[in-house]
């Protein structure tokens, strides 16, 4: 692979046509499924020398909009599976982004813990929950404004973007088959290479990972384009 790319974001997407289609009548089987699966994308991404991944786990819209039964579930998970299995990783650093106001004090506080926990490690997982893209732009505006910073030069915005230290994200995976960001990260993403594979999220695998790399190898070497 000629070039791999700093930083990766991956757009979870299709935990409950997943647990559909294995016959399962309680979706939240599928969303169990899909939060132990980030411990397979950390491994990946720690073997293909990746340090930098972003995921989105949960858009305000869906905590808004989503059954109360359901989003409870989510939020059990945010408050258990989540953190501890960056914890137990040992090699990464967890980031959140997302109005964390919106979370049960539970949920805030096993996140802000494991975000305690895990400061200072190599690699750098931002997890994207309770998130809106315009307002994730807004808030870094804001915070410009209050430092003193010129709100109107995009390198400042950026500066003050939530989650970790490299901001720009190369690649975007959306599993499921979506072709959607579905306001995943509009400032970061703004030159991302998007890869869409049809499987949903419990599904997709390594090989189905490292063929995402490979598109986006492809369409990051210049040689490749010139002879296009």
């Amino acid at each position: 692979m000629s070039r791999a790319p700093v930083h990766v974001g991956v757009v979870m997407d299709g935990n409950r046509r997943w647990a559909r289609a294995a016959g399962l009548t309680n979706v939240s089987h599928g969303h169990r499924a899909g939060a132990q699966h980030v411990e397979d994308l950390l491994a990946w991404c720690v073997e293909a020398g990746i340090e930098h991944v972003t995921t989105y786990v949960l858009s305000a819209d869906n905590i808004r909009k989503r059954p109360a039964h359901e989003v409870g579930f989510l939020f059990d998970l945010l408050a258990g599976e989540l953190p501890s299995l960056v914890e137990r990783s040992e090699q990464w650093s967890l980031h959140v982004s997302g109005d964390l106001e919106m979370l049960p004090p539970d949920v805030r506080g096993a996140l802000t813990g494991a975000v305690r926990t895990t400061a200072g490690r190599a690699r750098h997982l931002t997890m994207a929950i309770a998130y809106d893209g315009r307002a994730d732009i807004v808030g870094a505006i804001r915070a410009a404004m209050r430092d003193g910073a010129d709100a109107s030069d995009p390198e400042a915005i950026t500066a003050h973007l939530g989650g970790g230290p490299v901001k720009e994200i190369d690649l975007v995976i959306r599993t499921s088959g979506e072709h959607r960001l579905s306001g995943f990260f509009p400032w970061q993403t703004a030159h991302a290479e998007v890869y869409v594979c049809s499987k949903p999220w419990p599904a997709f695998g390594r090989d189905d990972f490292l063929e995402a790399l490979r598109h986006y190898s492809d369409r990051a070497d210049p040689e490749r384009h010139a002879a296009s």
